[in-house]
């Protein structure tokens, strides 16, 4: 009984810990700062859809997230959602998808822009805050960006107004560090902030059910914890005149 009492605490110690997410494919970042997302910062879930829906929709879809649920998660009114997120002949039961068609995207950008519900999920929510972060000016790209983090990018800045335009002052092994020289209408603590927004979103779309999980995951680790006291005592009592 006391090792399964032992196991008990183990399991809920394991499941209580968070565990970052890794980046995908290995390597350091540039920058590498942790995004501290809140998901149950309300307002800020309800601004990163907002930037979201204005700054990355339009390529970027997300499929598996329904108008319906966002305002229910988030606390607005479907009116509220259909107002001011939802564009074009969508409806509130809808997915949250675009009008590009799939043969223009491929004929712009090389190939269909990925669907971004579950972005955040393979690529850990470090990489995609300071992926945002991270564009830089190079004219030798096809969209005159390039990324730290992600080299080679091969999508547009659509962020810049907001953050403005920044340039690797040297390669990174030489010592090289990104440097804003155009402001955007954001300072750079407003959009490292809007951009933490952004990303808590797209935590948010990636599991839904995150904070119900892990409120429930805690209710039945303590039930077990005082499940098994019962029957550690239990089985003591029982067995008391044998031992």
């Amino acid at each position: 009984m006391k090792s399964i009492i032992s196991l008990l605490f183990a399991l809920s110690s394991g499941l209580l810990v968070s565990v970052p997410a890794l980046a995908a494919g290995g390597g350091q970042l540039y920058p590498d700062d942790p995004a501290n997302i809140k998901l149950t910062n309300t307002a800020a879930l309800q601004h990163g859809a907002k930037l979201y829906v204005n700054y990355c929709l339009g390529c970027h879809t997300m499929e598996y997230q329904r108008w319906s649920r966002l305002a229910e998660d988030l606390q607005l009114s479907d009116d509220a959602v259909m107002d001011n997120l939802v564009f074009g002949e969508q409806k509130i039961g809808d997915t949250m998808t675009n009008t590009m068609p799939a043969a223009y995207a491929a004929n712009w950008f090389g190939t269909q822009p990925p669907d971004l519900t579950l972005v955040v999920r393979s690529r850990g929510e470090d990489w995609v805050y300071n992926y945002l972060r991270a564009f830089y000016k190079d004219e030798s790209r096809p969209y005159g960006v390039n990324n730290t983090v992600f080299p080679d990018v091969g999508m547009p800045h659509v962020l810049a107004p907001l953050q403005g335009t920044q340039i690797l002052t040297d390669d990174l092994s030489a010592g090289g560090h990104l440097e804003l020289v155009e402001e955007g209408s954001l300072s750079a603590g407003e959009y490292d902030e809007s951009i933490r927004d952004l990303v808590a979103f797209m935590a948010y779309t990636a599991e839904p059910m995150k904070l119900k999980r892990e409120s429930l995951g805690l209710k039945v680790i303590i039930f077990l914890l005082l499940f098994g006291a019962v029957a550690w005592f239990l089985k003591k009592e029982y067995w008391k005149d044998i031992h």
